[in-house]
């Protein structure tokens, strides 16, 4: 909550100068360091604590629980910008800027003491957590020691061979020189950490879904400064934006109650098929939109589509969140959240670095027939893996008993 407010007072107003500031290299290392602390603490939580917590309940349990932190998470940035919207307009900037202060000043402690009070509270997760060190820090140890001295055995062991052979292979002797260097070269690089977390990424299972899932923030059909933007271009009111932003994020909170009730009667795979195709056909709407001649109705199917939208892609991230909660073996949750939270946010820069190079709000269809491709992608990447994994998409058998 403190996140989304911090971020709508210290957006640049144009060339005001503000009553309250920091400087400037100051400013931004604190607001680096606090986004490093929130996304790190969310990835523990939603990929690890909540998976250990559940172990030992009914399935059921975890599809709650999940539905239940997007909720509270949704929630939080629809009431953040409010609250700050109400302070801004009615005290000051500067008094908004001193109550998130002051606010971000006592919950950063009292988020400290709940994330203590349920870490020392269920003994599982420091279990969870001692496993994980113990599997990854002597095996890693034993083997790399291990490797070393093999390799400084066998180098000996061919160089006192290839001493005779030395004089007339020169040119074979320095070709396999330099190919064993270019393999050590290799195997080093796998081994820097944020290689090895990619390496391991690649290997799950889930990768598609992971991929699919990052596909979905390379957008501007979203309420945020892009869209919002262009729509105040064409004249649209700033209240008529705020109450589509506030509708869209109540469908959004809605997918958090809708989720589990579906996932109960199709399993998850099939949830978030139904989710990411059912984004697929609401996006159409805003893909309309772009032959549409009258501004002003071209804007609001495009607001239309874009709200509508948030149903079926909050219960996709549910459901793709889930099945690597599942499928991710427990030493590598982390990682894989680390990397799958590193691609969704790498995406998510490369929209705004599209919005940089196409920035005249005439050519926005082209930014939404980028970002509808994307979804467009991620919606066929994951029918893939579904087809790969149940080898049909629907029961045939089903649908015929259904038309008859």
């Amino acid at each position: 909550m403190c996140s989304n407010g911090l971020t709508g007072i210290f957006k640049p107003q144009g060339h005001k100068s503000h009553s309250i500031h920091l400087p400037g290299d100051i400013d931004q290392h604190l607001w680096s360091c606090w986004c490093a602390f929130n996304s790190s603490s969310t990835i523990l939580i939603e990929r690890e604590w909540v998976v250990v917590i559940s172990e030992g309940h009914p399935p059921a349990l975890l599809t709650e629980m999940n539905s239940v932190i997007r909720r509270i998470d949704l929630t939080c940035k629809l009431v953040a910008p409010v609250i700050t919207g109400f302070i801004i307009s009615f005290v000051s900037l500067k008094a908004s800027a001193m109550t998130l202060a002051l606010w971000t000043t006592i919950t950063v402690w009292v988020e400290y003491w709940l994330f203590m009070s349920v870490y020392s509270g269920i003994p599982a997760l420091g279990e969870s957590s001692l496993r994980r060190i113990s599997e990854v820090s002597p095996s890693d140890v034993v083997e790399e020691s291990t490797s070393a001295s093999q390799d400084v055995v066998e180098e000996s062991t061919s160089a006192s061979r290839e001493i005779p052979d030395s004089l007339s292979n020169d040119g074979e002797n320095s070709a396999a020189a330099r190919k064993n260097s270019w393999s050590k070269f290799i195997e080093w690089v796998s081994k820097v950490p944020y290689i090895d977390a990619w390496r391991v990424y690649l290997q799950q299972d889930v990768v598609l879904p992971g991929v699919a899932l990052a596909l979905l923030y390379f957008t501007v059909l979203s309420f945020g400064t892009l869209m919002t933007a262009t729509l105040q271009w064409e004249g649209i009111p700033a209240f008529v934006i705020g109450i589509a932003r506030g509708i869209s994020a109540s469908i959004g909170i809605a997918a958090t109650v809708v989720y589990p009730m579906l996932q109960s009667r199709i399993l998850t795979l099939r949830t978030g098929l139904w989710s990411v195709w059912s984004q697929w056909i609401c996006l159409l709407l805003c893909v309309a939109s772009i032959w549409v001649k009258n501004s002003h109705l071209s804007a609001y199917m495009l607001m239309g589509g874009v709200a509508t939208s948030r149903l079926g892609l909050w219960m996709f991230d549910l459901s793709v969140i889930q099945q690597m909660q599942d499928l991710v073996p427990e030493s590598n949750r982390c990682i894989v959240g680390g990397v799958q939270s590193s691609l969704q946010s790498t995406l998510d820069f490369m929209g705004y670095v599209m919005g940089i190079l196409i920035s005249n709000p005439r050519d926005f269809w082209k930014l939404s027939m980028m970002s509808f491709c994307a979804v467009t992608l991620a919606a066929f990447l994951y029918t893939f893996h579904l087809y790969r994994i149940r080898k049909h998409l629907f029961h045939l058998e089903k649908l015929l008993s259904l038309v008859q």
